[in-house]
């Protein structure tokens, strides 16, 4: 997640800057063409270039509200993850107990396990949700996939992170649990499972009553909500029909636009092709800015620097709910670097 107020040059070119470098090759070509060459057939009335640019600037604005609403419903649900965990440590701790047992033995351990096995779960959601997918841009082979990757270390996503944060999952689980629930196919689904097993064995120990089982399993079937919502956004792409096309119509106008600018700038006078070049440039880059804005936006979960700041909320969860169990030695939260919290 971005979190600067605003955008400095430095980073827009970062992002753009190299699509400058065909977009102005292009108009500077077509706008030579047609002064030095006599090529004046290449000229388009401006008339149908600005009809398409409407038609494809709507179909721009329904893409990227597509795409911030995808965004924006992940940060939901997230937000809900948060809310119930802290219900799930505070019910636990207040749950179980020894008001239906006779077996006085401390309860700290059982509250420990049950909440750290939690705080795994939610590391292994996230590792689950960062899985790339074929139509996501950390998966592709391009330049600026590569370039992309390259940036994500420097934003603290790299593989010594990522070491870290399995070797923080194997310490809350143990690790005969860790190996034993990382040879799962959806190792977050089985080990809410493993939860709700506990659960039951709670039941039968008396250590809860038919209520508090309830009310227990209900926020445990809350956290399956939540985890397939997650699942239902990673797994289902925005549909391509519109994710591709509205690259394909931005093509096909920054494809024409030199053509009809051109010859309404060569009206001004004997240099006003020169003009069009500058102006051409900046239509074009604008609504390639448009198109890129919403195509980074419609994946929240590839572990890009606009996605959910998944590790952060992570390492939130896990100091609230340590601090519960009354321990001290907690981890540091998550801090954004070069302006981006992940």
């Amino acid at each position: 997640m971005f979190i600067q107020k605003n955008f400095s040059f430095k980073g827009i070119m970062a992002f753009t800057g190299g699509h400058l470098i065909w977009l102005s090759l292009w108009v500077t070509a077509v706008s030579f063409s047609y002064e030095f060459f006599n090529l004046e057939w290449l000229h388009i009335p401006w008339t149908p270039v600005a009809v398409i640019g409407t038609a494809v600037a709507f179909y721009i604005g329904f893409k990227n509200n597509q795409a911030y609403d995808r965004l924006w419903e992940a940060r939901k649900i997230w937000g809900a993850i948060v809310n119930s965990s802290r219900a799930w440590g505070s019910t636990v701790k207040g749950f179980v107990s020894h008001q239906f047992s006779h077996d006085k033995k401390p309860l700290d351990s059982i509250h420990q396990k049950m909440i750290h096995r939690h705080i795994s779960w939610l590391y292994i959601l996230r590792r689950q949700l960062l899985i790339p997918t074929s139509w996501e841009h950390i998966q592709q082979h391009t330049l600026v996939a590569r370039v992309t990757r390259k940036r994500m270390k420097k934003f603290g996503v790299g593989e010594n992170e990522t070491e870290q944060i399995e070797k923080r999952i194997e310490n809350l689980l143990g690790t005969e649990t860790y190996l034993e629930i990382n040879q799962k196919k959806n190792s977050a689904t089985q080990l809410i499972d493993l939860q709700s097993q506990h659960l039951k064995e709670l039941r039968e120990q008396d250590l809860i009553d038919d209520f508090r089982h309830m009310e227990l399993q209900k926020i445990m079937n809350d956290f399956y909500v939540h985890q397939g919502k997650c699942e239902r956004i990673k797994k289902f792409p925005l549909p391509r029909q519109y994710g591709g096309v509205s690259a394909v119509f931005v093509g096909i106008f920054i494809f024409l636009l030199p053509f009809g600018m051109v010859s309404e700038f060569s009206k001004v006078g004997d240099w006003g092709f020169l003009l069009s070049i500058p102006f051409s440039i900046l239509i074009a880059w604008v609504y390639l800015v448009m198109e890129l804005v919403g195509d980074y936006s419609e994946n929240p979960f590839e572990g890009l620097g606009n996605d959910i700041p998944m590790y952060s909320l992570c390492r939130t969860i896990e100091i609230d709910l340590r601090e519960m169990l009354g321990e001290t030695d907690l981890p540091k939260g998550i801090e954004a670097r070069n302006g981006v919290l992940m």
